[in-house]
């Protein structure tokens, strides 16, 4: 099927378009908060003006694999703990700063609870000259713009809707739900958390708990996560409680392994970690947040996600997970045809370490840096070097520390002139996307036994493709809705 171009409006009528657009955005909570913010200041977050293309056939692809992937990171650490924790004992060695120090609580944590909740996304990019999709990155803790994902797709609905894409007639430009379905990921995410709360209450659907987030000071994107919240209520009657790592300690208590809010003593059923996924969210005190961070795992409350679960998401199980015999072990029940539905999504991706493949990895850092990406260990935006800057990154570091880091191949997306507005400023440039598709999960991490395993909507962040990172909250990108062609 041909692709539509994008709505080619005169200068006045995307006037208005911008104008209807930020109204909409302010009056529906498609917003994130500007850097230095008053709490009474909101902007429109970065978003695109029209929905990018995305073939039919990408889509469903990524949306009918995660549950395997979900599966599979489930059985990364349940099936086969002996080499799991080699792994992350090797880890630990390269990155004793943050991986080692998570190792660490998960080996000082009484594992006293057994049942792990996980709200996973698996990133991809499509390949400009076959279509495929292709993995960047399996996300295990924090994932975000769930929230704000259902809104851009409500928001280009409305738009579409009320005639504003057409340019003579006030007439729909696509078919709302076959072209632009919006992403149900708000109320997805928020299924999630109610099931670890059912299964904290041992199967039954009480509301007499709530769910603590833990989040960053200062969050700029509280409103993504006020949006699952607030579904969380609406939906299931289930409250929250909002604090950061260094609030912690003295905000809750622990009664019988089982943890409560001092000030309410409501019991908390499930830990939620929108914070906590990289070494800045515990330098600001490390004393008081590593100490919070085994304190909340040393309880029977559900985590999302448990350390463990959270150091399955660590690049270097991605590198190993891109292996045939060691997915096959993995997805043992699989089929053929599942296992080279996930096998079809990967990249190749070497290690930097002393192995024999981490010395093809080091050659092709240095030979051929212009094919490849280097990324660490660690989740948020702004981590990654890209190729030509890659010798001269790993030459300022001792090569002790090559270990912590893989060398992943580039993805070659298509790009579309398509339109962003930040800051009431519209860009017009050639972008290029990156699907993300969630995916929830409660499941046993001493049995292996799966309770639920569900799929969660999807998200789409482009960026200018001169761009190479795209973390909208990291300044880099925006969120942006698909145009199914």
């Amino acid at each position: 099927m041909s692709i539509k171009p994008f709505p080619e409006l005169s200068h006045d009528q995307e006037k208005e378009l911008v104008t209807n657009l930020s109204q909409w955005s302010l009056g529906n909570g498609l917003v994130m908060y500007p850097p230095n913010f008053e709490g009474f200041q909101a902007n429109v977050a970065p978003i695109t003006l029209f929905p990018t293309p995305i073939p039919k056939e990408s889509f469903h692809r990524a949306v009918k694999v995660q549950k395997l992937f979900n599966e599979l990171y489930i059985n990364v650490i349940t099936k086969d703990v002996k080499w799991f924790s080699s792994i992350l004992e090797d880890l630990s060695k390269h990155d004793p700063e943050f991986t080692g120090r998570l190792f660490e609580v998960y080996q000082k944590s009484s594992k006293i609870q057994p049942l792990s909740l996980g709200l996973f996304r698996s990133d991809y990019m499509i390949h400009q000259d076959t279509n495929e999709i292709k993995q960047i990155e399996f996300n295990t803790v924090s994932v975000s713009f769930g929230g704000l994902s259902s809104k851009i797709g409500q928001l280009h609905q409305y738009l579409n809707g009320t005639g504003q894409y057409d340019s003579k007639y006030n007439y729909k430009y696509y078919d709302d739900e076959d072209e632009i379905p919006v992403s149900t990921s708000a109320s997805d995410l928020a299924q999630g958390l109610a099931d670890g709360n059912f299964y904290y209450h041992n199967g039954e659907p009480k509301t007499s708990s709530v769910v603590l987030f833990i989040v960053q000071p200062n969050e700029r994107n509280s409103f993504d996560q006020r949006h699952v919240e607030y579904a969380l209520f609406k939906e299931h009657g289930i409250k929250s409680v909002r604090f950061t790592l260094e609030e912690v300690e003295e905000h809750v208590t622990v009664n019988q392994n089982r943890l409560y809010i001092k000030s309410t003593m409501d019991e908390v059923s499930v830990v939620y970690y929108r914070s906590g996924y990289a070494p800045s969210d515990y330098d600001v005190n490390p004393e008081k947040t590593w100490a919070a961070r085994l304190l909340l795992e040393d309880t029977l409350a559900i985590k999302c996600p448990s350390v463990l679960t959270q150091l399955s998401g660590t690049k270097k199980v991605q590198q190993l997970l891109t292996k045939k015999e060691v997915i096959s072990k993995f997805l043992s029940n699989s089929s053929d045809q599942e296992l080279n539905e996930v096998l079809s999504t990967f990249v190749a991706i070497y290690s930097l370490d002393d192995s024999n493949e981490g010395d093809t990895g080091r050659k092709l850092a240095f030979e051929e840096p212009e094919k490849f990406v280097l990324k660490p260990q660690r989740e948020g935006g702004g981590n990654n070097v890209y190729k030509e800057n890659i010798p001269s990154f790993l030459e300022k570091l001792d090569k002790q520390e090559w270990g912590a880091y893989i060398l992943m191949e580039l993805i070659n997306p298509p790009t579309h002139k398509n339109k962003i507005i930040r800051n009431n400023e519209v860009f017009h440039e050639d972008i290029i996307s990156e699907l993300g598709v969630f995916g929830t999960t409660v499941f046993n991490e001493k049995t292996g036994e799966i309770l639920t395993n569900k799929n969660a909507g999807w998200l789409l962040r482009s960026k200018f493709s001169n761009s190479n990172e795209g973390g909208v909250a990291a300044g880099f990108g925006c969120v942006d809705n698909i145009y199914l062609y």
